[in-house]
C-alpha cells in the first residue's frame, strides 16, 4: 500500500503513523528523518540538502522529489510505504505524482485526519514544547490551511482522498484508520 498521511499539527499523526507502519508493514517515510540521513550518509542529493539546511532555509521541492524518489527504491519500500509530512504542497504533490508515475506505482490513498481547529489548539497548547506558544500554534495551523489544504482537494479530485475524524482516544483513531485502508485493499 502507498500512502500520504495528512492532517494539521496536532491531529496525531506521529503516532498514528508508528501504528500503521507496524500494522501493515510499511516504511516510514518522513522527510525530515530523509534528508537527516541523505545528509548523513553524504550522497550527492544530501551534500546539496545540508547547503540549505545549514542555512535554515527551506530545501527545494526539487531536492527533495530527488530524495524521496531514490529513498522510494530501497527494498523496504517494496510491499509499501506511508508518506508523512510530504507532499505538503501542490507542487510538491504534482512532482511526486510525476515521479511515480514514471515508476508505475502510483498511490493507493491520501489519508487524512481532519481534527477541529479549537481541538488542535487545545491540544498543541497541551504539550507545552516551546514552539507550542499560542501565537506560534496560530501559525502552524494557517501554514498548515494556506499550503497543504489545498491538497486536499488535489486528491479529492483523483478519487485518493479518505478523510477519517481525528476526535477520540488513539485506540478510537487508529480503528478508524485501519476500517478506512482494510475497505480499501478488498
Amino acid at each position: 500500500m502507498r500512502i500520504v498521511f495528512i492532517g494539521p499539527p496536532g491531529a496525531g499523526k506521529g503516532t498514528q503513523a508508528e501504528q500503521l507502519v507496524r500494522t501493515y508493514e510499511l516504511a516510514h517515510l518522513s522527510t525530515g528523518d530523509m534528508l537527516r540521513a541523505a545528509r548523513d550518509a553524504k550522497t550527492e542529493v544530501g551534500q546539496e540538502a545540508e547547503q540549505y539546511m545549514s542555512r535554515g532555509e527551506l530545501v527545494p521541492d526539487e531536492l527533495i522529489v530527488r530524495i524521496i524518489s531514490q529513498r522510494l527504491q530501497q527494498p523496504d519500500c517494496r510491499k509499501g510505504y506511508l508518506l508523512d509530512g510530504f507532499p505538503r504542497t501542490i507542487a510538491q504533490a504534482e512532482s511526486l505524482d510525476a515521479t511515480l508515475a514514471a515508476g508505475g506505482t502510483p498511490l493507493d490513498v491520501v489519508l487524512e485526519i481532519r481534527v477541529p481547529e479549537e481541538e488542535l489548539f487545545r491540544r498543541l497548547a497541551g504539550r507545552g514544547r516551546a514552539d507550542d506558544q499560542p501565537e506560534v500554534i496560530r501559525q502552524r495551523l494557517v501554514a498548515y490551511r494556506e499550503q497543504t489544504e489545498p491538497l486536499l482537494d488535489y486528491y479529492g479530485k483523483q478519487g485518493l482522498l479518505t478523510t477519517v475524524d481525528g476526535l477520540g482516544s488513539v485506540e478510537e483513531v487508529f480503528d478508524r484508520l485501519k476500517a478506512a485502508l482494510d475497505e480499501l485493499a478488498r
